[in-house]
């Protein structure tokens, strides 16, 4: 399989969870701004909504959308426990999570990074932000993980997702156990892999 990623973006997610999950995938470095693959190629061909993640399928099928990558690839492994069985009440709990950090954090952040943003928006991106980090705090007390002891696809998404805190001027600490969290889920080795991988730690 080929991931196409662009790095510390919303595609380190599906990247830290293939490494957690032991499985082979060949990395594809995108240029989100021309729509280039490194080492050549349109990316658009890929994936005509020009974005990342990518995953192309060994059958040369290709899968968009980081919620739908991540549990694909955890139903490869279902043993590792990175997603519960499906059709359970955990699952839709997972699929929630995934439904949360994707429509209300991470599209949260979109303006904060686009530079056509008027800047007297940006106080107000930021305090919706700031709000559902806020209820997040307050949902991680006492949680080692989103969904209790174990890790599980979608703390590699939020784990992504609220790392972009540090590029535009969010400080963390405000969330204590949020900051916790986010410690806890970079020191594990594989996120540590993924994150030397895509050059965001030396």
């Amino acid at each position: 399989m080929k991931l196409y990623y662009s790095p510390g973006a919303c595609s380190l997610s599906p990247h830290i969870v293939s490494r957690e999950l032991g499985m082979a995938v060949e990395l594809k470095k995108v240029n989100t701004k021309d729509k280039t693959i490194e080492g050549g190629g349109d990316f658009r061909k890929v994936n005509p909504k020009g974005y990342v993640p990518a995953l192309e399928l060994d059958n040369g099928q290709v899968l968009t959308e980081g919620p739908a990558i991540v549990q694909y690839l955890a139903d490869q492994k279902p043993d590792a426990g990175l997603a519960p069985k499906n059709g359970s009440i955990e699952r839709y709990r997972l699929q929630e999570w995934l439904n949360f950090i994707t429509s209300e954090l991470h599209k949260g952040f979109t303006p904060l990074f686009k530079p056509n943003t008027p800047e007297d928006y940006k106080p107000v991106a930021k305090e919706n932000v700031s709000a559902r980090l806020d209820w997040l705090d307050q949902q991680l007390a006492g949680k080692d993980y989103l969904t209790g002891k174990g890790f599980t696809v979608a703390d590699a998404y939020l784990f992504t997702v609220v790392n972009w805190t540090k590029f535009v001027g969010i400080d963390l600490a405000k969330w204590p156990n949020l900051s916790a969290y986010v410690a806890r889920v970079a020191a594990r080795p594989k996120v540590q892999e993924a994150l030397k991988a895509e050059g965001l730690v030396k």
